[in-house]
């Protein structure tokens, strides 16, 4: 057993978090953020006119400002969710992330059915609303290729079709030698896959080939004639719907009967019917 000592940090580590930015497009959220902002910088213009002031202090003053409203009313991004996505959209997940939740917590049978049914409930309204916005997503990409095509704006066309295609080019892999080095010369590279083709399919014949039997060739295929009363049950399914059945669960095979001899003709047919 390998005991390895564990890494003492001499300096304190800050790992920095992204604020939740999204949800400024929502306008309540907008409003909000406006007002607290509004407010702490009021609070913070009183400081600023006492004497003793630099630089330095007001620096902090303000980017403590903007980073305590940030943190009261956006938050930190705890989930990397699409640029699509809009924040009614995200509060219906943060609701169903709620619900399951409450499922994990319930204590009896019927406490976990009607948190599992409202869980559903909502699940749905999500998958409802992440199609919505990606439709109105795709429609906003494609009026804007249309308005770059009509203005002759190349690149805006390009880095929109780019965005509508999406990207599924596969990471290349580099080409490594038998010797695990990597091969960066493409003429090389070519050498290596005519190599490694050689190797795969030029293999040499076995040895011990295996002695494998052939099969029977006659199989037991009935090739006796329909019955008269099989032709009519098979007619009176095909006009009732029920054609298809019959052909497909018929206990006589059906080409075994095409390759036999049946000698009565459709009128002969008709009149026995009859």
């Amino acid at each position: 057993m390998k005991l390895k000592l564990k890494k003492h940090w001499t300096m304190g580590r800050t790992i920095s978090q992204k604020f939740n930015t999204t949800f400024l497009q929502d306008t309540n959220k907008l409003n909000k953020f406006k007002m607290v902002l509004s407010n702490k910088f009021r609070a913070f213009h009183n400081l600023l006119n006492g004497e003793g002031t630099t630089v330095e202090s007001n620096w902090k003053g303000i980017k403590e400002a903007i980073t305590s409203t940030c943190h009261k009313v956006l938050g930190h991004k705890k989930h990397h969710h699409k640029e699509w996505i809009t924040v009614d959209t995200l509060d219906k997940i943060q609701e169903r992330r709620n619900k399951k939740a409450a499922i994990n917590t319930s204590r009896t049978r019927a406490e976990k059915a009607r948190a599992q049914a409202e869980y559903t409930e909502v699940n749905k309204q999500v998958k409802r609303s992440i199609r919505t916005d990606k439709r109105k997503y795709v429609e906003d990409l494609a009026t804007t290729a249309e308005k770059a095509a009509r203005e002759g704006n190349m690149r805006q066309l390009y880095d929109t079709t780019k965005k509508l295609s999406g990207n599924r080019r596969k990471p290349e892999r580099p080409v490594k030698s038998k010797e695990g080095k990597v091969i960066t010369n493409i003429e090389e590279q070519q050498n290596r896959w005519v190599e490694h083709f050689k190797e795969l399919l030029n293999r040499p014949a076995p040895l011990n080939p295996p002695n494998i039997e052939a099969a029977p060739t006659d199989l037991p295929i009935n090739v006796v004639p329909p019955t008269i009363e099989e032709i009519s049950m098979a007619i009176r399914q095909i006009k009732s719907g029920k054609g298809n059945k019959t052909r497909q669960h018929s206990s006589r095979g059906t080409k075994g009967r095409r390759s036999g001899n049946c000698k009565d003709t459709p009128h002969s047919l008709q009149q026995n019917l009859g």
